[in-house]
């Protein structure tokens, strides 16, 4: 996509690239052209009015550049229709190859059909591919805490997880972390029981939960008792 990557090059910032390349250590360099995020998300929203264009980019897979696949995170993010949104997360996710990325996908319509999108969410927690993955556990993070009917299944489903790394495993613990926060009382019986094998996970989502201003002094005091 010609026109895209020229407005990138345009708007490269060679001191945000250099930063840009320490947070995500994991790709190749050469594939970062360094373009602020509200530049990019300003961009992605002049892209979805062009129908033609935005249709040609999403079909434009793999992108060559970490800055195109972020503005492929957005445009599904802004996607109005369910359907388009899971088919086009269908596609797109098994190129996704950092935590940046990853995390850049958010579509608000999912607030309106969590049981619809559930499913999906479990295929993606049940994946072999790292960041879908870690998607699975962000989108269970955003939208699945709020309503207690999920919590069961969404701590079932995580205390599943093997794939064992760096990115996959901070998803987890917060997650773990948010749950304590908001669905404390389903949450805690994990920790005291010691469900999770993971020592780190089981550490860090304490570490994580702790520092929120939402969990009041006693239960602080108490996840601190439940470190191993």
């Amino acid at each position: 996509m010609e026109e895209i990557i020229k407005f990138l090059f345009k708007n490269q910032d060679l001191k945000y690239r250099d930063f840009s390349i320490k947070l995500i250590p994991n790709i190749d360099t050469n594939s970062i052209i360094g373009v602020r995020v509200p530049t990019l998300k300003k961009y992605a929203k002049e892209i979805n009015k062009d129908i033609n264009l935005r249709n040609r980019f999403i079909n434009n897979l793999p992108h060559k550049y970490h800055e195109e696949n972020l503005i492929h995170g957005y445009l599904i993010s802004l996607n109005n229709n369910i359907d388009n949104t899971m088919n086009e997360l269908e596609m797109f996710l098994p190129y996704v190859n950092n935590w940046a990325v990853s995390d850049t996908i958010s579509p608000k319509i999912f607030k309106k059909n969590l049981d619809y999108v559930y499913p999906y969410v479990q295929k993606y927690l049940e994946s072999s591919l790292e960041y879908n993955i870690r998607f699975g556990v962000v989108t269970l993070l955003q939208y699945y805490l709020n309503d207690p009917k999920y919590i069961k299944k969404n701590n079932k489903f995580i205390s599943k997880i093997k794939y064992d790394s760096y990115y996959v495993n901070m998803a987890i613990a917060w997650y773990y972390s948010f749950a304590l926060v908001k669905q404390y009382d389903e949450t805690i019986k994990i920790f005291e029981n010691k469900k999770i094998k993971n020592k780190w996970i089981h550490n860090k989502s304490i570490q994580k939960s702790i520092e929120s201003y939402r969990i009041d002094n006693i239960r602080k005091e108490y996840l601190k008792s439940l470190k191993v």
